[in-house]
């Protein structure tokens, strides 16, 4: 067999040898199994409800705190500052007395001001006076003793009080019952949604705590405070309640 002779075999050997591999590439072997189509198909989507549950607490609160301030106005204000820090050491001593402890007293605000205007308007240097202010920041832990402290305090010569607001001294507990309470709330709700659809609530696949929706203490109640005008023995002060409202969110899967 000559030379010419076998390089024609060889190529189309080599043609036949391709048409084949080609066959093979682009045949069945390459496809998707059909049970293999089947074993990847997408999911069908699970179905679930989310609600949010609320728990509400009411309880009596067992401390109260108020903010006590001594303002002063003097021509100078070494007269300010200094008639202001006796009365403030007076108001002070006066707590202690009445049994307030150290650890419930607290400066919350200290300001040093000039009033450099009159009521008709900018006044000269010799007529400027000075403001001095000091407040302070008071824990009461017998609820009796309110009117008493204040009332203490204004004769001491405090002539500025902000408000007086009960709380709970520890609400660790009275939260965990209001979250508890929440999520009772939130398995009725969810179980009377599902119902009136003809599903029924399973398991619980998430769950959350409502930040910023309630989560503090309310008064139910509008307490008296009224500094003393003569009369009264005692400025009148009535606790009330406190309620406390926790808010969870909750998802669950809706079963048949």
């Amino acid at each position: 067999m000559n030379t010419t002779v076998i390089q024609r075999v060889l190529a189309i050997t080599l043609v036949a040898t391709l048409l084949l591999t080609g066959s093979v590439i682009g045949g069945s072997w390459l496809q998707t199994p059909p049970a293999l189509a089947q074993d990847v198909a997408t999911p069908a989507p699970s179905r679930t409800i989310t609600v949010v549950g609320e728990g509400v607490v009411n309880i009596e609160p067992n401390v109260a705190r108020t903010n006590i301030g001594v303002e002063v106005l003097r021509p100078t204000v070494e007269e300010a500052a200094a008639e202001n820090a006796a009365i403030v050491d007076r108001l002070l001593a006066t707590l202690v007395e009445l049994g307030i402890a150290g650890k419930d007293i607290q400066t919350s605000g200290y300001n040093v001001f000039a009033e450099r205007y009159g009521a008709s308007g900018p006044v000269s240097d010799e007529e400027v006076q000075y403001r001095v202010s000091n407040n302070v920041t008071v824990i009461i832990r017998d609820l009796d003793k309110v009117g008493e402290v204040l009332d203490a305090s204004i004769k001491a010569g405090a002539n500025n009080i902000y408000g007086v607001e009960f709380l709970l001294d520890d609400a660790t507990a009275v939260r965990s019952e209001a979250r508890k309470l929440a999520v009772e709330n939130a398995r009725a709700t969810a179980e009377e949604l599902a119902a009136l659809n003809g599903v029924k609530v399973g398991k619980i696949l998430a769950i959350s705590e409502v930040v910023g929706g309630a989560g503090g203490f309310y008064n139910n109640s509008i307490s008296s405070f009224q500094i003393g005008m003569g009369g009264a023995e005692r400025t009148p002060i009535q606790p009330g309640q406190l309620r406390l409202t926790m808010q969870l969110q909750l998802t669950y899967e809706l079963v048949e």
